[in-house]
C-alpha cells in the first residue's frame, strides 16, 4: 500500500506539473510576460534639443543614453493642430490614434491608447500633462497620479500679473527661471483618479503642490515602480507626460547657470520678425519676447530652454534608474518624443504655430527587448504612431479606428518607410507637405507660398517658389499635398496660385 500510496503521489504531482506547463502555453501564467512600457513625453521639445544626436550646446546625458540604447527616428512629425494649443490636438490624435482631422471627435468617442492597454490587462498609469478632459483619462488609465494642466504661469507675488511676457527689456527684467515666488511649475495644480467606496474611479479634487512639475511627475513614476508595478502580476504602462520645457521655462539655479546667455548660439535663421502674418501671428506663444526680437533676447529665450530640457533629463535620469532597480527593465520598452517642437528664435518666431522643421519636428526613440541598439532610422514618421507599434510590440490587436501607422516593420528591419510624405496644417491659415527632400507651404489666407529644398537649405531660409528650376518640383508636390488631404480628410480648398 506504500508503495501504490507513492507512486500515487509522484503521479499526482507529474500531472499537476503537466497542466502547469499547458497553463504555460496557453498564456494562463501567474505573472504575465508580455513586455512593460514606459512612455516619456516632452512638451515643446524641438528635435534639435538631444546632445548624442544634434547639439552640442545642450547638457542630456539620461536622453543621450537612452538614444544611443535603442532606434533613434531622426524625422518624426507632428501632423497638425485645429487651435493655437498644438499640444492638445498633438495629444488627441496620439491618445486616439486618429489623423488631425478625425481625432477632434475621435477622442471622446473610440477606444483610446490607455484603454487598449487596460482593457488587455495592463496596470495603466498616468502622472502629467493629459490636456484633454478628465473623462477621456479616466475612460484610458487604472491610475493617475498628478494629471497636470495644460500650462501653468507665472504670477508675480506683488504686482498680481503674469511676468513672463514681453520680456527681457530693460524696463521688464525682473522675472527669473529659478525663483519659486513666480509660482509657474514651482506650483502647479493637479488632481488623481481617485476610488469611491464602492470601487467606483473618478477624478479627485484639484489641489496645488510646492515641488517643480517634472520632480513631481518623476516622483510619482517612481512611486508607481516601486510599488503597483512591483506587486502587480501584470505587465505595465506607464505615460508621463512633462509639462516641461513649455514655457514659463523654469528650473532650479543650477541648470540656469549652466547656460549664460551670452554663450548661447543664435540660430542661423534668426530674425527681429517674420516676414509675413501666417496666421495668429501675434499669440500668446509669441508675444513672450518683444517685437522686434534682438539677438539677446532670443539667447535669453534659449538658454531657460536648454536649462528645463537638462532638469526634464535629470528627472528623466531617477525614473530610469528606478527602473532598473525595479527588475523589470530588461522587458520594457522605453519610448522618448514630444508632442511638437518649438521656434525659440528661428525665423523671427518663439512659439510653434507654423509649419518649420523646429516646430513640427521631434526627437523620437524607443529602446527595449530586441531592439538593436545605435541605430538611426531617416524614414519620415508622426510621433502618433507609438499606439499601433506599442500595440504590435505587445502582441494586441490595434483598433480598426487607428490611423497612424505601425513602426514595427522598421524596428524589424523589414521596412525602411511608411511614408512617402509628411502633411502638416494649422487652422485654416497653413498648409503642407514634406519629402525627405523638399517642402512646400501654403498660407491660403494671404496667398503667401514656399518652397525650400531641404537637402541644401535644411534651415529653411531660401524661398524658391518662384524659381522656374523648381517648377516640375513644385506641381509634383501639390499633386502628392492633394492626395494627402484627401487621405487626412482634410477639406480646405487650397489653391498653388
Amino acid at each position: 500500500m506504500k508503495k501504490i500510496s507513492i507512486v500515487s503521489i509522484v503521479l499526482f504531482f507529474i500531472i499537476l506539473a503537466a497542466c502547469s506547463s499547458q497553463n504555460n502555453e496557453e498564456g494562463k501564467i501567474e505573472t504575465d510576460s508580455r513586455p512593460n512600457f514606459l512612455f516619456l513625453f516632452a512638451d515643446d521639445q524641438v528635435y534639435e534639443s538631444i546632445n548624442f544626436l544634434n547639439n552640442p550646446e545642450i547638457k542630456t546625458p539620461n536622453l543621450d543614453k537612452l538614444a544611443a540604447q535603442g532606434v533613434v527616428f531622426t524625422h518624426c512629425f507632428n501632423q497638425g493642430a485645429w487651435g493655437g494649443a498644438v499640444c492638445v490636438a498633438s495629444r488627441a490624435m496620439l491618445n486616439s490614434g486618429q489623423y488631425m482631422f478625425a481625432a477632434r471627435q475621435g477622442i471622446n468617442q473610440n477606444q483610446l491608447w490607455g484603454e487598449t492597454f487596460t482593457n488587455a490587462g495592463y496596470e495603466t498609469f498616468l502622472t502629467g500633462k493629459w490636456h484633454n478632459r478628465d473623462a477621456t483619462a479616466l475612460k484610458s488609465f487604472k491610475y493617475a497620479k498628478s494629471i497636470g494642466k495644460g500650462m501653468y504661469e507665472t504670477i508675480h507675488p506683488e504686482h498680481k500679473r503674469e511676468p513672463g511676457y514681453g520680456r527681457p527689456t530693460a524696463e521688464n527684467n525682473s522675472w527669473n527661471a529659478w525663483d519659486p515666488i513666480f509660482t509657474g511649475h514651482w506650483s502647479p495644480k493637479v488632481k488623481d483618479i481617485v476610488y469611491d467606496e464602492n470601487g467606483v474611479k473618478r477624478a479627485g479634487p484639484e489641489y496645488r503642490i510646492e515641488q517643480h512639475s517634472s520632480e513631481l511627475y518623476a516622483d510619482n513614476a517612481i512611486d508607481f515602480l516601486q510599488n503597483k508595478a512591483r506587486d502587480s502580476e501584470n505587465p505595465f504602462f506607464m505615460y508621463v507626460a512633462f509639462n516641461a520645457p513649455h514655457d514659463p521655462r523654469q528650473s532650479p539655479k543650477q541648470y540656469v547657470d549652466m547656460y549664460p546667455p551670452q554663450d548661447i548660439e543664435v540660430p542661423k535663421n534668426y530674425m527681429p520678425e517674420h516676414p509675413f502674418d501666417q496666421g495668429d501671428h501675434k499669440l500668446r506663444d509669441e508675444i513672450l519676447a518683444p517685437f522686434p526680437r534682438t539677438e539677446h533676447q532670443v539667447q535669453v529665450h534659449r538658454s531657460e530652454y536648454y536649462a528645463i530640457i537638462t532638469h526634464m533629463d535629470h528627472e528623466i535620469g531617477r525614473i530610469l534608474k528606478a527602473l532598473e532597480e525595479s527588475g523589470k527593465a530588461d522587458n520594457t520598452y522605453i519610448i522618448f518624443t514630444a508632442d511638437h517642437g518649438l521656434a525659440v528664435g528661428h525665423h523671427g518666431l518663439m512659439g510653434k504655430q507654423n509649419q518649420y522643421d523646429h516646430s513640427v519636428r521631434v526627437p523620437f526613440f524607443i529602446a527595449g527587448p530586441g531592439l538593436k541598439a545605435g541605430v538611426r532610422s531617416n524614414a519620415l514618421i508622426y510621433l502618433q504612431s507609438a499606439y499601433a507599434t506599442t500595440c504590435d510590440l505587445a502582441g494586441i490587436e490595434t483598433p480598426q479606428t487607428v490611423d497612424f501607422p505601425s513602426l514595427k516593420g522598421i524596428l524589424d528591419g523589414k521596412e525602411d518607410k511608411v511614408h512617402d510624405a509628411i502633411f502638416g496644417n494649422y487652422r485654416h491659415f497653413q498648409r503642407m507637405i514634406r519629402t525627405d527632400k523638399h517642402k512646400l507651404i501654403l498660407y491660403p489666407h494671404n496667398g503667401e507660398r514656399q518652397l525650400f529644398d531641404l537637402q541644401s537649405d535644411p534651415e529653411e531660409m531660401v524661398n524658391l517658389f518662384e524659381d522656374k528650376k523648381y517648377e516640375d518640383i513644385k506641381n509634383e508636390l501639390y499633386s502628392q499635398f492633394l492626395a494627402l488631404q484627401k487621405e487626412v480628410g482634410d477639406t480646405l480648398q487650397v489653391s498653388l496660385d
